[in-house]
């Protein structure tokens, strides 16, 4: 991977963080955009710098495509690891309103849309080009943090696998992974569920961000692979 460049959307932190310095370790030149910019550290003490951006808005997400572009002129590898929640049980019909599904929406699903629309004709010219989408388990099984963000997922998977077929004759590969109940600041005030999943799933541990950042990487080498959604769980999917 010594001369792909990959970038990655929401990569400031938890999963999205673990595969920026995964994919760094590995050698490739890697791009961090988040909506928080600032700066973050990777595992190898490497600082770099984090490109501001919000996935819903088209224009801010060109801007990063266009810099990625003129900085290092190709793209191979574009990750889509932004997202957002609220936590929200789902019978609780009146906790969630009409702006938390259009936040969640547009930032899991329509920002996914957004950076593959823009990164199209960089990845096209690669001999790898692949994208990875962060979904999750929740979009596949009646789980998650909110009613929502499951259906957002479960959107984002079915994006992923329409993807794959239009842009599949154009050399692009795209694939997902579908995370369970992983180590990250978002399920920090969890740690009764992350202890039940430590119970109940099969490899008796929840999942960590190198867990899946892992499993993003063996995409890179599955090069007749497109569509998939890899489930990142510990097998808890087979009893829960």
């Amino acid at each position: 991977m010594n001369e792909s460049v990959a970038v990655v959307f929401g990569g400031s932190s938890g999963i999205g963080l673990a595969t920026a310095e995964r994919f760094a370790a590995e050698g490739a030149t890697v791009v961090v955009a988040s909506r928080r910019g600032g700066s973050v550290r990777l595992g190898n003490g490497t600082s770099i710098d984090v490109l501001t951006c919000d996935v819903s808005d088209e224009d801010q997400v060109r801007s990063v495509i266009d810099h990625v572009s003129h900085e290092h002129g190709r793209l191979d590898i574009l990750i889509n690891s932004a997202g957002v929640t609220k936590f929200v049980d789902f019978a609780d019909l009146d906790g969630i309103d009409v702006a938390d599904w259009r936040s969640i929406i547009d930032v899991n699903v329509i920002g996914a849309w957004n950076t593959v629309k823009a990164a199209t004709h960089l990845l096209e010219e690669s001999d790898e080009g692949l994208v990875i989408n962060v979904a999750s388990s929740a979009g596949i099984r009646v789980a998650g943090s909110s009613l929502p963000y499951s259906v957002s997922k479960a959107a984002l998977i079915q994006l992923t696998r329409t993807l794959a077929r239009a842009l599949g004759p154009r050399g692009i590969r795209v694939n997902a992974v579908a995370p369970g109940f992983v180590e990250t600041p978002w399920t920090s005030d969890y740690r009764e569920r992350g202890l039940e999943v430590a119970h109940i799933a099969p490899l008796q541990r929840v999942g960590t961000p190198a867990d899946v950042a892992d499993v993003a990487m063996s995409l890179v080498q599955a090069r007749y692979v497109t569509g998939e959604i890899v489930l990142v769980d510990g097998g808890l999917a087979l009893v829960d």
